[in-house]
């Protein structure tokens, strides 16, 4: 059983608030079955953008980089996903490390 989108971003913060990293919702989907784009800005101009993956030959679910440079052009990237799927969620994680937990147990 999958989780919903709300509540998938709900303790995703919350882990992320465990080890202070900051993290914001800035732009909310649709609550059940929405998709989530996580942007994690370095602070020094950079930034990434990650999406959810499917793979179609092991069935694995995984994290992949959307789109990744210039802080303004990841933005862009973002606007544009965002201008063909009303539904999408898009956070923002704020970490000079780089840090955004994806890769850890639950989250991947």
């Amino acid at each position: 059983m999958r989780l919903t989108a709300d509540i998938w971003v709900s303790a995703y913060l919350a882990r992320l608030r465990l080890i202070e990293v900051p993290a914001f919702v800035v732009r909310r989907g649709d609550g059940t079955a929405g998709a989530v784009l996580i942007k994690v800005n370095t602070l020094d101009g950079q930034a990434c953008c990650y999406q959810r993956s499917f793979d179609l030959l092991t069935g694995a679910r995984k994290w992949v980089v959307l789109t990744e440079g210039a802080e303004e052009d990841v933005d862009g990237s973002i606007s544009k996903q965002c201008s063909f799927d009303p539904d999408l969620w898009v956070i923002e994680v704020e970490d000079r490390e780089g840090r955004h937990l994806l890769d850890e147990p639950g989250l991947e």
